[in-house]
């Protein structure tokens, strides 16, 4: 709900498609200054409380944003800022909450779970930019109030989660613990191979970013059907997850990964060609789904692989990972807009994905020849 309403205000506000890629940076920037301490709170401390407090802090920011929309004193530079503080409230959360995933769902269980997790995501995904775009039918303040409301409900369902109380070991700070996570994937193949494929794959098919300029000015629809476009990939997605939740992989995963970012490269080039709402959003949700079976695989990976007094510092370099694919990807996107214009900009972003697969195929043989989850 969020994605939409900045978007479609800002847009409303500059009507520049570099500004739509500057949301994208000024998520990134907060994900990088904090990737390592995030790591270091999430195996020192209580990681449901830590979820808990970002929740909270995402509210206020969200209550500000309302505000602001209401005050009519909302700017450009106000969304930056507060887009930003979000972002570190949401590096402090994802480490956290992935590492929690492990002490709740039994080991064997750990691929299925988090095709289930992906696809409670997704539906949120799916209902959220679609509700946004009725909702700022009635101005960005309704969007923003009603996104406040739910993240406090969030925190309150965080409540809930029961987990066995840790003691987690406080190693003392060093050079070697700060850069302890981003060490360990160095040194496991087929984590570095998975993350960074993510990395510059999706770094370059960040169409997404682009959405009001193709809603506005080439599917020439409004907020409600930016909501929808916005929704298509996570419908795609939700499918898959939830056949993968049934039926998880467990074979050939090295291949499956490659095949789905190749697709997802794909369907970016049919959407950036695309003149018809249908055809668009039938690749948006192409799109998802693909990049959902990677997903599956990647997070799959770093949990079943990854010991527990690890796993926060690596979950916080994974989230780097992906952080800066789809945020760097944005403003790669929104640049790329400016200087080329919206539809070159998707074509060589999808191509680039493909490109970036290939490659990939070859540095990192151990990852394509991946037949299990586990060691």
């Amino acid at each position: 709900m969020l994605g939409v309403a900045v978007a479609w205000q800002l847009y409303e506000l500059t009507g520049s498609a570099l500004d739509l890629g500057l949301v994208g940076l000024a998520q990134f920037v907060p994900m990088v200054l904090l990737t390592l301490a995030v790591g270091q709170v999430a195996d020192r401390y209580d990681r449901r409380l830590i979820v808990i407090a970002c929740e909270v802090v995402k509210a206020a920011i969200a209550a500000a944003l309302a505000l602001g929309a209401l005050g009519g004193w909302q700017t450009r530079t106000t969304i930056f800022g507060l887009i930003a503080l979000l972002a570190a409230a949401q590096a402090f959360e994802n480490p956290a909450m992935s590492a929690l995933v492990p002490e709740v769902v039994d080991r064997r269980l750990i691929a299925p779970a988090m095709a289930w997790i992906v696809s409670a995501g997704q539906t949120a995904q799916i209902v959220g930019p679609a509700l946004g775009g009725l909702l700022y039918a009635f101005g960005p303040g309704a969007a923003y109030a009603t996104a406040g409301v739910l993240f406090i409900l969030a925190g309150a369902l965080a409540v809930a989660i029961r987990v066995a109380r840790v003691v987690r070991p406080r190693e003392p700070l060093t050079v070697e613990t700060v850069f302890s996570g981003v060490a360990f994937i160095v040194s496991r193949r087929v984590l570095l191979g998975g993350m960074s494929l993510d990395l510059f794959a999706v770094l370059f098919g960040g169409a997404t970013a682009l959405l009001p300029v193709y809603a506005k000015d080439i599917l020439s629809t409004g907020p409600v059907g930016l909501g929808l476009l916005r929704s298509a990939p996570a419908v795609g997605a939700l499918v898959i997850s939830i056949f993968l939740a049934r039926y998880p992989l467990e074979r050939r995963i090295g291949r499956t990964l490659f095949w789905s970012v190749m697709v997802f490269g794909a369907a970016t080039v049919v959407f950036g060609l695309s003149t018809s709402f249908a055809l668009s959003l039938i690749a948006l949700s192409v799109l998802g789904a693909a990049d959902v079976v990677s997903m599956v695989i990647r997070l799959s990976l770093a949990q079943i692989r990854t010991p527990d007094a690890m796993r926060g510092r690596v979950s916080a370099v994974h989230s780097l990972f992906t952080g800066t694919s789809n945020q760097l990807g944005a403003f790669e996107s929104g640049v790329a807009a400016a200087l080329l214009g919206a539809v070159p900009a998707v074509l060589l972003g999808g191509i680039g994905t493909i490109a970036v697969a290939a490659l990939w195929m070859l540095l990192f043989p151990e990852l394509r020849r991946l037949s299990r989850f586990e060691e």
